[in-house]
């Protein structure tokens, strides 16, 4: 078999991600409308979203920019109700938005069965992920992820076209032979076939909405969507025994 190089996302491709931010979100929901009796979830969870986002492109996936939007969200409804900001619900907003960075992760089912298949069928396997080194590193230990990729991790607080495209120069990949499996359309399926290579998308459970976005269908030839990770290894070899397919 062609060897092949695969680089796989991380967060909600290979481990649980999002259902713990939306947990957290929840609490934070909860707490605001406590103190704002007249303040909507919705309207909550809209403005936390929106400061949460606008910070990517000066700050780019820092753990430390979450909490902030929480601070943010509460700052803007101080001012907007008159309500007095208090520095010991300025801390707790800080520390509950920090406690999704405590939570152990789970992996996604098949995630230990699909990287020891593909290891063992003689594939190079990369880990490319999005966030600050600390927090990334603690979940790659938690799963025993060098069981896998060994030295083959890159993290990237700038998660984009440019920092794959870096990657792929650093490991010499071709692009015939190179896959990107994600489930972020914005920070994996993109940036993969802007670079020309093959794309393996997996939907998440509950996706953040940062990561939606429009694929350009021209690139469709690359492009693949499967329902659970355990179907990239076939996905693969299918390709690799019918490359026009």
């Amino acid at each position: 078999m062609q060897k092949q190089n695969i680089l796989f996302n991380l967060d909600d491709t290979l481990s649980y991600c999002n259902r713990y931010f939306n947990l957290v979100i929840d609490e934070f929901a909860d707490q605001m409308m406590a103190w704002f009796e007249s303040i909507t979830e919705e309207d909550i969870k809209q403005k936390q979203l929106q400061l949460d986002v606008a910070a990517i492109s000066e700050h780019g996936l820092k753990s430390d920019r979450f909490p902030e939007s929480f601070v943010g969200t509460y700052k803007y409804y101080c001012d907007l109700t008159g309500r007095e900001k208090k520095k010991d619900e300025i801390q707790y907003l800080r520390e509950l938005g920090f406690k999704v960075f405590e939570i152990p992760v789970e992996p996604i089912p098949y995630m230990n069965e699909t990287l020891q298949r593909l290891k063992e069928e003689g594939h190079e396997l990369y880990l490319h992920t999005g966030g600050d080194e600390a927090n990334q590193h603690r979940k790659i230990t938690q799963l025993e992820l060098t069981t896998y990729f060994e030295h083959r991790i890159f993290i990237s607080e700038h998660k984009d076209t440019t920092a794959l495209s870096d990657i792929l120069k650093t490991i010499k990949a071709d692009p015939y032979v190179t896959w990107m499996v994600g489930n972020s359309l914005r920070t994996d399926i993109v940036p993969a076939l802007e670079t020309g290579i093959h794309a393996i998308y997996i939907p998440a459970e509950s996706e953040w909405k940062y990561n939606l976005v429009e694929v350009n269908v021209e690139h469709s030839s690359l492009f693949i969507t499967v329902d659970s990770l355990q179907e990239v290894p076939d996905v693969i070899y299918k390709r690799i025994q019918d490359p026009i397919m």
